[in-house]
């Protein structure tokens, strides 16, 4: 059984004000990492795009995507507080995804990241000719 991570407490034993993403027993950590991770980015991002969406609306948006890391992504994401989870009691099932107020605040910020990945793939995937990557001796 893994021990969830716990915010990094100061030395002073106060209750700390904000995580440390630095910190390996950080919660914070454990987040951006759902949240920066492949399939989180994606989902983060599709939610901001369209508000609320159903299981297989996310699988379909999210190409490439399996049903199992789809529902362990959502699983992470509702435990970390950045989405919700609302099921209908209808037959079959109805279950909606939306992001929280949480949610919403990062998701500015994953999608500003996929929109430059997206608009600088071109140079990202072909760099020009001139432009090199650096030698292990340039990089130090």
């Amino acid at each position: 059984m893994s021990r969830k991570p716990s915010i990094a407490l100061p030395a002073t034993g106060e209750s700390p004000e904000r995580g440390d993403c630095f910190r390996s027993g950080c919660v914070a950590r454990s987040v951006l990492a759902h949240v920066t991770g492949r399939w989180g980015s994606l989902v983060v991002g599709a939610l901001e795009r369209a508000n609320t969406l159903r299981f297989s609306e996310l699988r379909t948006r999210i190409e490439g995507i399996s049903e199992k890391m789809l529902a362990q992504t959502l699983r992470d994401l509702t435990r970390d507080g950045i989405i919700s989870r609302f099921s209908h009691n209808t037959v079959p099932p109805h279950v909606d995804y939306e992001l929280t107020g949480l949610g919403r605040g990062v998701a500015k910020h994953v999608a500003s990241l996929l929109e430059w990945i997206d608009a600088n793939a071109p140079a990202l995937a072909y760099p020009a000719p001139n432009e090199k990557s650096p030698s292990r001796d340039e990089m130090g």
